[in-house]
């Protein structure tokens, strides 16, 4: 059973479409983009600065369309059997490859998202990660510096939000205590309580978005703790709550183990969570699409056994 897994924000470069560029299956997807983005996605990656790529808002987008547009040239390959999941906004594009929304319906969803969590968060937020410090080391540090925990990923690595000065600070600390920290590119706190505001209209937009059922549709799992979706009127709280609430990503992956998956592919960006599956997981057959030069290689991959 393969699971692909739709990541979030972070990874995004001027390469970052090389593999689909070119594939008609991907045009779509492109011109949905450049609505949001007022540029050709493919063209923004290639002549914007780093700090513009990863703002929130074209950030989320890129993310999103990076996803689907790898999605679009490999869909006829796939069985109904195929699980999917996403990290973060990687959900938002999660739901419309499981069937429940279109492409663009994705993408237009996503700019809400994205605005509201802007409007709700303010200018002075950050994420950074901590990796290898246990529960009981980290709480007193997050109570100290006024940070929640964004993330909880595999092998003792979590996101932190809050202020950007508690954030740099608490990673200050926690690297004196032996963590290994840093900071992420993209300057909001999002599933922190900061972000409270921005659920209930995200709901509302959620609610009133054309959708399909979600039975008879590839297997879906909530990306922030690997519930199995089988009803939308019961997953769009969940799913717009989640941007003000912390994400369960290491339960995401036991669930995807217990469903029975044996392969995993990362549409991406970047290839960080086929690394978390990789370590939790040694046996599993993992890859992430952006390891392959050629469309065609990654469709061998896709039909090989």
């Amino acid at each position: 059973m393969l699971a692909l897994l739709c990541g979030g924000q972070g990874t995004l470069s001027d390469k970052m479409f090389g593999l689909v560029a070119d594939q008609p299956p991907a045009e779509p997807i492109f011109a949905a983009a450049t609505a949001f983005l007022g540029a050709d996605p493919r063209e923004f990656v290639r002549t914007r600065a780093a700090d513009e790529l990863s703002a929130n808002h074209s950030s989320q987008i890129l993310t999103v369309t990076s996803a689907l547009a790898i999605h679009a040239c490999i869909a006829d390959l796939l069985t109904a059997e195929t699980a999917v999941t996403g990290y973060s906004v990687g959900e938002m594009a999660a739901w419309s490859i499981a069937g429940i929304w279109t492409a663009g319906e994705a993408l237009r969803l996503t700019d809400i998202r994205a605005r509201l969590m802007q409007d709700a968060a303010g200018t002075d937020c950050r994420l950074g990660y901590v990796r290898g410090l246990d529960r009981a080391t980290l709480a007193p540090l997050l109570a100290k510096y006024r940070c929640e925990i964004a993330i909880r990923n595999p092998d003792l690595l979590v996101v932190i939000g809050g202020a950007e000065r508690d954030v740099i600070a608490l990673c200050d600390e926690a690297t004196r205590e032996g963590a290994r920290t840093g900071l992420l590119a993209v300057k909001i706190a999002s599933h922190t309580r900061r972000l409270a505001q921005a659920c209930k209209p995200l709901q509302q937009a959620l609610d009133a978005s054309g959708h399909a059922a979600v039975a008879g549709q590839r297997v879906l799992l909530a990306g922030g703790g690997g519930e199995r979706i089988f009803s939308v009127a019961g997953a769009t709280a969940k799913l717009a709550n989640q941007v003000a609430h912390p994400i369960d990503w290491a339960a995401t992956l036991e669930a995807l183990v217990e469903l029975g998956v044996t392969e995993v592919l990362d549409l991406g960006p970047g290839h960080a969570l086929a690394e978390m599956m990789k370590a939790s997981q040694p046996s599993m057959r993992c890859y992430a699409a952006d390891g392959f030069r050629t469309i065609a290689g990654l469709q061998k991959w896709i039909t090989s056994e």
